[in-house]
């Protein structure tokens, strides 16, 4: 990894915690767009429930603790939103989400590596994500359950406690990102039972 890359990377990362309770109201754009293909519909709903889940271990160290949430809300957008025109036209509406989000997630993986590949692998499995008893697509079906997930997510922006200046100086090295993603990836395992 070059200077400049891991460079890149703290900035991009730092400016993705920042936007987080942003792209979050994007992922619930997403979930309520009747003009998106259910299958997207479901992921975005999914990374919103990942998102506003309170299951992270590593909330003392709060501002990184986030990372792996704001960039794979990032990663299921784009992974899920295909070429049809109103997919296009969902992303056209949000340009600083997607505009240079391709690049930016290449720069993630050049970064990241096998983390980006563990972050990759949860997409598929955001439809499936369980949350208060209830799987992703339910949320759409279901208007009741969708109402508490858009309280939750109201609540979880309202709360949420980064900013420029908590930030600070927590966030200067990739290192930083890398060894908390680390922790997360083998609590996960760990939580399934499996060889660490």
């Amino acid at each position: 990894m070059t200077i400049t890359a891991e460079s890149k990377f703290v900035e991009l990362v730092r400016s993705w915690l920042v936007s987080l309770p942003h792209d979050l109201k994007i992922a619930f754009d997403a979930m309520d767009d009747e003009n998106l293909p259910r299958a997207v519909r479901e992921i975005a709903t999914g990374a919103a429930i990942y998102v506003v889940s309170p299951n992270d271990g590593d909330r003392n160290d709060l501002v990184v603790s986030y990372a792996d949430d704001a960039v794979l809300l990032r990663l299921a957008l784009h992974k899920a939103l295909g070429k049809t025109e109103d997919e296009q036209a969902f992303r056209d509406r949000f340009p600083e989400l997607f505009e240079n989000l391709e690049d930016n997630l290449k720069l993630c993986k050049s970064v990241l590596g096998d983390l980006m590949t563990w972050l990759e692998s949860k997409v598929g499995n955001l439809k499936g994500i369980d949350y208060k008893g209830k799987k992703a697509p339910a949320y759409l079906d279901d208007d009741e359950a969708r109402e508490q997930l858009f309280d939750d997510g109201l609540v979880f922006r309202t709360d949420y406690p980064v900013d420029e200046k908590t930030i600070g100086d927590k966030l200067k090295k990739a290192a930083t990102i890398i060894d908390v993603m680390k922790r997360r990836k083998a609590d996960e395992a760990r939580a399934k039972g499996l060889a660490v």
